[in-house]
C-alpha cells in the first residue's frame, strides 16, 4: 500500500496536468459536435456530402492514422503488454473524423474518441514525464478514466469503467485512486469550460415489487441480446467490408451512399447523428424515451444505422448509439411488460451498454450518477442479467476473459475476445 500510495505522489503532477488537458479536449470536442449538430439541421443539403466525408475520413487514416486505427482495441492491448505507446497522433485524428462523421450525419456516438484523446494525451504525458511500465499503466488507465468521466459527467463510472473494461469478470484495483482522481479532475476541467451535460430522469418513485424485479431481470436479458446482435453485426459487416473492399477510403464512400438511401427509404433523419436531441419535435431522441409515447422500432433503426457507419470505417464512438438504441427498446418493452416508461427507458440506457462493453458495475455506477439512488435496485438487476446474457462477445476484442460467465464456463481463462471470435468462425 505504502509504494502504491508513493507512486501516486510521483506520478500526481503528471495525472492532474494529463486529466485537466483531456478534460480540456473533451470540452472543445462536445462544444464541437454540438456546432456541427446544429449546422446539419440548419443545413440539410450536407447529408449529400457524407460518401466524400467518409472518403476523406478514410484516406485521412489511410496515409497517415495506420498506426492508429485500432482505437480503443489499441489502448487496451497496450496497458494489457506495454510496448510502443499510444502514438500521440491519435487524438487529432479521431477528433477530425468524428466531428466530420456527425457534421455530414453519421450516427456514432462520443465515448470512443474521448476514451482514445485521454489514451493517447496519457501515453505522451508518460513520456515525457519518463514514467516506467508499470506508472504507464496506471496512467493510461487514468487517462481512459478522464475522457469516459468527462464526455458524460460520470467520473466515478469513469474511474471504475477503466478498471472493468480490461477484462471480464475483474476489476482490475490497481490505479483505482488515480483513475478516481483523473475521472474527477477531467470532469471538472471540462465543465470549467463550460460544457453541460443532457438531464436523464426517472420519475418513478413507486415500492421495488418482486414482480417488478422480475420484469426487471426479463427486460435485462434481452438488453443483453440487443447487446450481443450490435457488437456481433459491427463485427461480421466490419469484417466483410475490410474483405471485400480493399482499399480504406472507398469503405466510408460506400458507407455514406448507404446512410443516404435508407434515410429516404425512411423518410426520417431521425437516426442521423448522436440522437440526443433534434431539430424535428417528433423525432425520437434519447431523452424523449423517458417520456413516451411508446415507441416500437427506433431501437434497432438506429442500430442499423449505427451498425453501417461504424462498420465502414466512420469514426466516433459506439456508447451514445447504445445508449438511444437501449433506452428505445426499454421504451418498447415497458408496453411490452407493463412497467413505468421512464424506468425502463433508463434500464435499458445503461443495461445494453453493459452488455455491450462487459462492465456492469461501471454501468450501475453510471446509472447512480445519472439517475439517483431511487432506481438503484432494478438497475443492478437489469445491468448485471445484460452482462450474463450477452456472452463473451462485444465491442471491444481486445478485453480478455478472467473469470468466464457463468452461463460460458468453458472458456479458458486469458484469452482475448478477438481470440475466442476467431475460434468460433474457425469451428
Amino acid at each position: 500500500m505504502r509504494a502504491i500510495l508513493s507512486r501516486l505522489i510521483v506520478m500526481l503532477p503528471a495525472l492532474l496536468a494529463m486529466a485537466c488537458v483531456v478534460g480540456t479536449l473533451c470540452a472543445a470536442f462536445l462544444w464541437s459536435l454540438d456546432a456541427v449538430t446544429r449546422a446539419r439541421f440548419d443545413h440539410p443539403w450536407l447529408l449529400f456530402l457524407l460518401p466524400l466525408g467518409g472518403a476523406g475520413i478514410g484516406w485521412l487514416y489511410h496515409r497517415v492514422g495506420q498506426s492508429v486505427e485500432g482505437g480503443n482495441n489499441l489502448i487496451l492491448d497496450e496497458i494489457h503488454e506495454p510496448g510502443g505507446g499510444v502514438p500521440l497522433r491519435m487524438a487529432p485524428l479521431v477528433f477530425i473524423g468524428t466531428v466530420a462523421t456527425h457534421l455530414f450525419g453519421g450516427s456514432a456516438g462520443r465515448e470512443g474518441t474521448a476514451v482514445q484523446l485521454g489514451g493517447s494525451i496519457a501515453s505522451a504525458a508518460a513520456r515525457i514525464a519518463r514514467i516506467d511500465e508499470a506508472g504507464v499503466q496506471i496512467l493510461l488507465k487514468a487517462g481512459i478514466s478522464a475522457g469516459f468521466g468527462a464526455v458524460f459527467g460520470t467520473p466515478l463510472a469513469g474511474a471504475v469503467f477503466a478498471l472493468e473494461v480490461l477484462a471480464i469478470g475483474r476489476v482490475h484495483l490497481p490505479g483505482l485512486l488515480a483513475c478516481v482522481i483523473a475521472g474527477y479532475a477531467g470532469d471538472w476541467a471540462c465543465q470549467a469550460w463550460g460544457i453541460h451535460h443532457t438531464p436523464y430522469v426517472i420519475h418513478y418513485a413507486g415500492g421495488w415489487s418482486g414482480l417488478l424485479l422480475l420484469k426487471a431481470a426479463i427486460a435485462g436479458a434481452l438488453f443483453g441480446f440487443a447487446s450481443l446482435a450490435f457488437a456481433e453485426a459491427n463485427h461480421v459487416l466490419g469484417g466483410w467490408f475490410k474483405r471485400h473492399v480493399r482499399y480504406g477510403p472507398a469503405r466510408p464512400f460506400i458507407g455514406g451512399l448507404v446512410l443516404i438511401a435508407l434515410t429516404y427509404a425512411l423518410g426520417t433523419r431521425a437516426y442521423l447523428g448522436l440522437g440526443v436531441w433534434s431539430a424535428d419535435p417528433h423525432a425520437p431522441t434519447i431523452p424523449g424515451f423517458f417520456t413516451g409515447p411508446v415507441d416500437g422500432w427506433s431501437w434497432a433503426l438506429k442500430m442499423l444505422f449505427t451498425v453501417i457507419t461504424l462498420s465502414t470505417g466512420f469514426k466516433g464512438g459506439e456508447v451514445t448509439p447504445l445508449f438511444f438504441i437501449g433506452a428505445g427498446l426499454g421504451n418498447a418493452l415497458s408496453g411490452v411488460l407493463g412497467g413505468p416508461v421512464d424506468l425502463f427507458a433508463g434500464l435499458g440506457f445503461v443495461a445494453v451498454f453493459a452488455g455491450a462493453a462487459n462492465t456492469p458495475l461501471a454501468c450501475i455506477l453510471m446509472g447512480l450518477e445519472l439517475f439517483g439512488l431511487g432506481p438503484i435496485l432494478p438497475i443492478a438487476v437489469a445491468c448485471f442479467a445484460a452482462y450474463a446474457c450477452s456472452g463473451h462477445n462485444g465491442i471491444y476484442l481486445s478485453q480478455r476473459v478472467w473469470r468466464p460467465k457463468f452461463l460460458h464456463p468453458r472458456v479458458e481463462a486469458g484469452v482475448s475476445l478477438r481470440a475466442l471470435r476467431a475460434a468460433r468462425k474457425g469451428r
